[in-house]
């Protein structure tokens, strides 16, 4: 196919979302270059699955050969009726009867006008007539339901065949299918195993886990059914054409001369729909932009009561993309029209050429016109209807590329190979000679810069030096999980890479930072350090590593189950049952890699001894940051930059004033400041860059208090959990949770979205009540659609019942006739068909429209600590307004002109049927469930056995995401074998699981396609009974089963639509969540205190505070302070102590959980909220603004009413704003940038401040205003400062003393309570907190 051209998928079902297109144009970055052959992915299939395969092939081609084949019999069976209805017609005449099986005039009547006689006059026109001899009709001879009987049998013979068939093509193609899937998951997952480290660190975990089941899954849908079902569908097509050009070349070919013009109507809407949902989703885009910059700084738009002029403006820009939906409704609804109009002309222009042949040329029987018809109507449904299938086809190859690659692909270091010496006696001697390193994933950063280091056995030798300096790189060639790019490491003097891998890592044990235990008991884990190890060496290890006794504390000792990632032990636990793990391996060398960091003082004490106790007689490598675990080393050496900078005792270290001197020096500083730091859990919410991460020092402390919480979320042990942001901007912890993380934190939460109950439709409809008018005309114009396809089968009996009448002008007139009503009947489909994709579209863009308002607003109206909850975040919540809105759309606009299509469509037919014979109609109402159960069953078919299959995968995927997320652990205790065995021990339950499925699924398809022709066979055969025995006209037998048979499969198509139906409900039921949350803090409420002389006097009470997202962490501690109107108070004290958190409280972000926040005596929680924060003005370190002109950035500061440009002006003067601002082009229409990026820090800062003066506060908070500045700019900033502050109570944050020396209360805070308070000279004098910090004049952060 040419690039860029549009791919249909089907015809059939528009109106669904529209996946009916392709654009190979945009060429899809996800989509991995297919480079497997289709017959390349039965690569695994044994000789059993091919036959299997061959087999069910087969099975497919003769079952897609059942349906011409029951053209034939369909042909028969007419040309049958309408001769015995000609013969009927024949004798009604009472001049004719039935002689010797012949028809001929009645013998009196020929003779009384013998010619020879005379009587001339006696003759008129009906009497010449007879003297024309009668074409040879045979009479008589016919037994209609004998015939009918017959044709039953074919019908009933040909269901049973296809029945089988169908089960067989199904259930063999799927059972073989179900064996390569099987063999393909284990040798993925075996081979993954056996890759080196280092291409997981090129590989996220999180692809991997989703190759083991979506991908796997793809190739699965591609060598399965789909393939049985396309090739019976491909025959299907070759074989109705066949029929066709077989039994009527002629009247095929003016058929497939009209057909292009579907084709081209067709492609025209896939390319109009895509174009169109483009030009939506833009349009939508800058809404989104919207919400998404409200959103990320909701506490902005708190602070300056933004909130109704924000919606507003959201409300603003929905108006485009509304637009763009209804003309999309128009579109489709044009061209679903053009469609069907087509169609008819098509029906109409095939009965009318169809007829002149059988009745003119006599070339055909009117059975050959259906065969001919039939035939290509069937090819071409089937043709379309195959095509989805190719789509599975190229899916699955895509998917099998990088599948079989890894498959292929053989690993650098090879784990599980048995190349290799094993050495007999091993002393434990290490040496690195030279060694440069650095990480595939990153290639240009060298870690290790020639590194040339001997360890000696039985001694202990640390490794010290800065974060980064390559020592457990080090540690990770020792255990050869990389090999070193230049140069090598030797044991005992063999280079490593000669050693047999298992054996080498059998000989080593390891304690990590972050110990992994699997999920297992605690025996378990333990015995993972060496196979089929007796209880009592367990027993022993865990007494070795003081583990025993805690151990033997719980209720169920060594049976214990430790949780997911050991989730249920508490650090010092884990790592004692680790050490314990690594001893029982009996290890000749001993890495530890910082061991103990991760434990608080009283545990560390504990491991530690642990620890020294068991490396006695071994070769112990440590790597520590903590003094007090290094310095009774035998060696110590220093690393910096990759290099072994220095080594000796330490002592001696001490003396040369390397880099052991300054980690030293560094440590023995800050240890007091630390201890108190690892109490308090930092927690600068704005702005959760700045925590510092670089000084190893306050990094390790944090880190230390932050592993307590972190039992749960493993981040990379890189990041302290304090720089967490709250606010979802990216902060450090945005980057440093893992793919497997993701993928593992990603299930859960999708689970809690659908605990949602489904939301009453009538509440959904109570929204769209004011487009009753739209809706009413939609579903009148559906209600016509729905009467077409029985009104269709009347007019094809009609044609059917002419062949049988004898004169033929009547004959000629009554075609013409029932041809020009089809054309009527396309005609007015054409203009229903719009109506209703207009009327509906235009419903439902406005009710997604007005729920997106609503929603936006409901979510600007929640209390801050809703926004903290990671579930919430901007991006979280910009696409719930995006989908989940659009989908409501789904329960009424189209839903419901798709039920009243399908009600009038039954309806009809059924009131239709009865009218014309009701006995017939009451036989085939028997068989209507079969067939509506059929139509649903296989919508239902694609997409419920997905749900099993994931149920089935899930133990083998715990399994496999538990491997791969502790590669290395299992890699350094040598259990990949294990872990494979596992996997493929759980493999055995979706396998039989597919089994079943194969039979089932089989049988049910079989069903719904035998269930058509038992239908037919049971209808025609008494049909046949009641044309003989209660003269009913045989095109009425035509019109009611084909009315009937056809609203039946309409039936089945609607109930295809209901997973929008139930997609839509859910997303409806978490909008209503979101509207219904009663907010804790409300801002839209009129309730609450307002008062007239607002003074500005402000009191803290005992207040105690945690962040509603970390319960675990006290931020204030019992705050008191209070400042009087007009002072200035300021806050200092290190980063996390809670200053800033007593401002949100001021600013009611939040409600302290305990004690009270007084203003001017009114407690802060019975206080209006938008009254309060109208008195409040902030100006916060990074000061967000909007993506819109200075001007309106500064009018923000006050939304209540509408602001004159002088007063901005004026605001701009006293900010040290104004100059600067007449200095651009555009001047106050210039254009910040989204978050004011076009601007410099101080311009930012300098707008944000005339912003809070422009409001004319009563109380002035500024968060560390100048902190971000350089000294200049602060100059300015500075005194625009000072200025603002004048005449308002104030209070100050800040980093530097210089900025608050003036102030008239100076606070010192410290874990969430004030240490010392008074003015600068006081606090000089106290010579406490606030004098070392002054006399050091460091920064308090």
């Amino acid at each position: 196919m040419p690039t860029g051209s549009v791919k249909l998928q089907s015809i059939k079902r528009l109106g669904q979302d529209n996946q009916s297109y392709e654009h190979n144009a945009k060429g899809n970055p996800e989509q991995p270059a297919i480079r497997v052959g289709f017959f390349q992915l039965f690569r695994f299939a044994t000789c059993n699955e091919v036959l299997m395969m061959v087999a069910g092939s087969v099975c497919a081609v003769l079952h897609g050969s059942a349906q011409p084949l029951m053209l034939l019999v369909f042909g028969l069976l007419t040309d049958t009726f309408i001769e015995y209805d000609i013969e009927l017609n024949e004798l009604r005449d009472d001049r004719k009867e039935c002689v010797n099986n012949t028809i001929q005039w009645k013998k009196n009547y020929t003779e009384v006008l013998n010619p020879n006689q005379t009587g001339w006059g006696v003759m008129n026109n009906s009497t010449w007539e007879m003297l024309i001899p009668l074409r040879n009709r045979t009479c008589g001879i016919l037994d209609i339901e004998y015939e009918m009987t017959k044709f039953a049998i074919y019908y009933v013979g040909i269901g049973a065949a296809v029945f089988l068939l169908g089960y067989f093509q199904i259930s063999l193609w799927v059972t073989a299918a179900a064996r390569q899937i099987q063999l393909i998951r284990s040798k993925y997952f075996g081979k993954v195993m056996r890759m080196e480290i280092g291409w997981f660190d090129c590989t996220s975990v999180g692809e991997l886990n989703t190759r083991m089941s979506d991908d796997i899954n793809k190739i699965n849908d591609a060598i399965a059914d789909q393939v049985a079902i396309f090739l019976q569908r491909f025959t299907t097509f070759v074989c109705g054409f066949c029929v066709g050009f077989v039994k009527g070349w002629k009247l095929t070919l003016v058929i497939i001369a009209a057909s292009p013009l579907i084709g081209i109507g067709a492609g025209f809407m896939a390319l109009f729909v895509a174009k169109l949902t483009g030009m939506e989703l833009q349009a939508y885009a800058k809404a989104g932009a919207v919400a998404d910059e409200v959103l990320s700084s909701i506490r902005t738009v708190a602070a300056f009561g933004g909130e109704k002029k924000e919606v507003e403006r959201y409300d603003r820009n929905l108006i485009s993309a509304q637009r763009w939906g209804i003309r999309k409704g128009l579109i489709m609804g044009f061209f679903t029209g053009y469609m069907w109009l087509v169609i008819f002309l098509c029906y109409s222009l095939a009965f009318w050429y169809g007829s002149s042949l059988v009745l003119d040329t006599d070339e055909y029987t009117p059975g050959t016109l259906l065969q001919v018809f039939f035939g290509v109507l069937i090819a071409a449904m089937n043709l379309g209807q195959a095509s989805p299938c190719l789509e599975a086809f190229a899916a699955g190859r895509g998917a099998a590329t990088i599948i079989f690659e890894t498959i292929d692909r053989e690993p650098e270091i090879d784990c599980l190979s048995e190349a290799g010496y094993k050495l007999d006696r091993v002393k434990g001697d290490i040496e690195f000679h030279n060694v440069t390193f650095f990480y595939p994933s990153r290639r240009e950063v060298k870690i290790l810069d020639r590194l040339s280091v001997a360890v000696k056995s039985g001694e202990t030798t640390a490794f010290v030096g800065p974060s980064g300096a390559g020592k457990s790189t080090s540690v990770q060639l020792i255990q050869r999980f990389y090999d070193p790019k230049e140069g090598m490491v030797t044991l005992d003097g063999h280079d490593i890479r000669g050693l047999n891998i298992q054996w080498l890592r059998s000989l080593i044990g390891i304690v990590e930072q972050e110990p992994v235990l699997f999920a297992t008991t605690i025996a378990e884990n333990i015995r993972y350090g060496r196979p089929g190890v007796s209880m009592d060496d367990i027993i022993t290890a865990a007494k070795e590593a003081n583990a025993y006794n805690f151990i033997m504390d719980l209720p169920q000792k060594f049976d214990t189950l430790v949780g997911e990632g050991g989730g249920q032990m508490s650090g010092g636990q884990k790592q004692r049952i680790a050490i314990a793990r690594a001893l029982v391996r009996n290890p000749r060398i001993l890495l530890l890699d910082m061991a103990t960091s991760a434990l608080d003082n009283e545990s560390e004490a504990v491991v530690q001894e642990a620890l020294d106790k068991v490396r006695m007689g071994r070769t112990t490598i440590s790597i520590a940051h903590r003094l007090s675990t290094i310095k009774n080393a035998d060696v110590i050496v220093g690393f910096e930059h990759g290099r072994a900078v220095e080594r000796g005792k330490h002592n001696e270290l001490l003396e040369r004033k390397g880099v052991y001197f300054t980690l030293v020096t560094l440590q023995s500083q800050g240890d007091k400041a630390l201890n108190e730091k690892a109490r308090q859990m930092a927690d600068k919410e704005e702005e959760p860059q700045r925590s510092s991460l670089s000084r190893a020092g306050s990094y390790k402390a944090s880190f230390r208090s932050s592993i307590r919480q972190r039992s749960r979320s493993q981040l990379s042990n890189l990041v302290p959990e304090s720089s967490v942001p709250i606010v979802g901007e990216l902060g450090p912890r945005a980057y440093s949770v893992s793919q497997a993380d993701k993928s593992k934190n990603a299930i859960p939460e999708e689970e809690d979205d659908e605990l949602v109950e489904p939301a009453p439709v009538a509440r959904i409809l109570k929204y769209n009540i004011p487009e009753w008018p739209y809706m009413l005309f939609g579903s009148l114009g559906a209600a016509i659609n729905g009467g077409v396809n029985p009104v269709y089968s009347l007019l094809f009996s009609q044609i059917l019942a002419t062949f049988s009448v004898t004169d033929p002008v009547a004959q000629r007139r009554e075609i013409d006739s029932i041809c020009m009503f089809f054309v009527m009947v396309g005609v007015v489909s054409f203009f229903t068909q719009m109506l209703q994709g207009y009327a509906f579209s235009k419903s439902g863009e406005l009710l997604t429209r007005r729920l997106r308002r609503f929603g936006f607003h409901a979510m600007l109206g929640q209390e801050i600590g809703w926004f903290d909850d990671h579930r919430n975040s901007p991006g979280a919540l910009t696409t719930r307004l995006a989908t989940d809105a659009s989908q409501v759309q789904g329960a009424t606009g189209s839903q419901i002109g798709m039920i009243v299509n399908s009600l009038t469509n039954i309806g009809v037919a059924i009131i239709m049927s009865f009218y014309f014979s009701w006995k017939l109609t009451l036989l085939i109402l028997c068989f209507l469930p079969f067939i509506a159960l059929s139509g649903g069953f296989q919508a239902k078919m694609l997409t419920g056995f997905a749900k099993q299959d994931k149920q089935a995968m899930e133990a083998a995927g715990q399994i496999s995401g538990e491997a791969l997320n502790n590669i290395r652990t299992i890699a350094g205790l040598g259990k990949e074998k294990n872990f494979v065995e596992m996997f493929e021990a759980q493999l055995d339950a979706p396998y039989q699981a597919a089994l079943k499925k194969a039979n089932v699924y089989g049988a049910c398809y079989g069903f719904a396609q035998c269930v058509i022709f038992l239908t037919n066979s049971a209808s025609y055969r008494f049909g046949g009974y009641l044309v003989r025995q209660e003269g009913l006209h045989f095109s009425l037998v035509f019109r009611v089963i084909s009315a009937i048979v056809t609203s039946g499969t309409a039936l089945g198509r609607a109930s295809s639509y209901t997973p929008d139906y139930a997609k839509a409900k859910i997303s409806a039921a978490r909008f209503f969540q979101l509207l219904d949350r009663v907010p804790q803090i409300n801002v839209y409420s009129d309730r609450g205190d307002k008062w007239d002389n607002f003074q500005g006097n402000i009191e803290f009470i005992d207040c105690k505070f945690t962040y509603p997202t970390r319960p675990d962490i006290q931020v204030l501690n019992g705050l008191n302070v209070s400042v009087k109107p007009g002072q200035t108070l300021a806050f200092v004290g290190s980063s996390g102590c809670g200053k800033s958190t007593s401002v949100q409280l001021l600013e009611r972000f939040y409600d302290p959980n305990h004690g009270r926040v007084l203003i001017d005596g009114h407690d802060s929680t019975r206080v209006n909220v938008p009254f309060l924060r109208s008195k409040i003005g902030i100006v916060s370190q990074e000061p967000i603004l909007f993506d819109c002109s200075i001007a309106e950035n500064i009018k923000y500061g006050d939304n209540a009413r509408e602001i004159t440009m002088n007063e901005v002006i004026d605001a701009a003067r006293k900010a040290q704003l104004h100059n600067f601002v007449m200095s651009l082009p555009e001047k106050y229409d210039t254009n910040v940038g989204a978050q004011g990026s076009q601007l410099s820090r101080g311009q930012k800062q300098r707008i944000a401040i005339a912003r809070a003066i422009i409001r004319d506060p009563k109380i002035l908070l500024l968060d560390e205003a100048t902190s971000a500045l350089d000294t200049e700019s602060e100059k300015t900033v500075q005194e625009a400062l000072d200025k603002a502050r004048e005449g308002r109570t104030c209070i100050v944050i800040a980093h530097r003393l210089s900025t608050i020396q003036n102030s008239d209360i100076i606070a010192v805070m410290s874990r969430g309570f004030v240490i010392e308070k008074g003015d600068h000279d006081h606090l000089m004098g106290l010579k406490g907190a606030y004098y070392k910090l002054v006399t050091t004049g460091a920064p308090i952060s």
